[in-house]
């Protein structure tokens, strides 16, 4: 049976922010990383919990959201298998602004503040891959706000759709695309009400763009859904 370092580094390994490191890198980086199983709906830490490092997602699903205090929630991301979360805060040494709850029974990986910090020190390739990945969340949460603000509802969902993961955009053609969660969580995170998100599927629907099957949306020509204006 493996020893919990050598698990640990044959998970990391396989993703993407350290599959191109060699074998003593990610034997050093395993050395600070802990395997952390969480259940269904169990809290991963909450706002103001002290950060000690940033977590990856071998599988499940997480979201991370802010709760105010009269109880309601705003997600601000979902978190799939393959990435992950944390790292901002980490570097800023500062406690979590947000909450993060796994929406699916979820094995994570752990990886300390100071195991990150050595590496960085060490090899300046780690540092980029690091930057690169802190860019392209910022991006993402830029991306947000603009759409909030000068978009309709109808306009993010649409968007939402039609965006690749990689995040551009698709042109054409017809696809299924399967929603990660529930709808109402999926309605949060494009800062929707979920009653709002039924009827902009239904009115997408009516106009024969869309086809909904519980959480399988049918997209049925990507260009017209693309063009479609209410």
């Amino acid at each position: 049976m493996p020893t919990p370092r050598i698990a640990a580094q044959a998970f990391l390994s396989r993703l993407p922010l350290f599959s191109d490191l060699a074998p003593a890198e990610l034997e050093r980086i395993a050395l600070g990383t802990t395997e952390v199983h969480v259940p269904r709906g169990e809290i991963i830490f909450n706002r103001g919990d002290p950060c000690t490092g940033f977590h990856l997602v071998v599988y499940g699903q997480v979201k991370l959201a802010i709760v105010t205090a009269q109880g309601d929630e705003k997600i601000v991301e979902i978190i799939a298998p393959g990435f992950s979360f944390g790292e901002a805060v980490m570097f800023m040494e500062r406690p979590y602004v947000v909450m993060a709850q796994a929406l699916a029974d979820s094995f994570l990986l752990h990886v300390t503040r100071q195991v990150v910090f050595d590496e960085i020190a060490r090899d300046a390739r780690f540092a980029k891959k690091m930057l690169a990945g802190l860019s392209r969340r910022l991006h993402g949460l830029i991306s947000d706000v603009e759409s909030y603000s000068l978009q309709s509802g109808t306009e993010r969902l649409i968007g939402y759709l039609l965006r690749r993961d990689d995040g551009e955009q698709r042109d054409e053609g017809s696809y299924v695309v399967t929603l990660p969660t529930s709808k109402t969580i999926v309605a949060s995170r494009l800062n929707l009400t979920p009653e709002h998100l039924s009827r902009i599927l239904h009115d997408l629907a009516s106009a024969e763009l869309i086809r909904v099957d519980g959480r399988d949306i049918h997209i049925v020509d990507a260009a017209r859904l693309r063009n479609y204006h209410p």
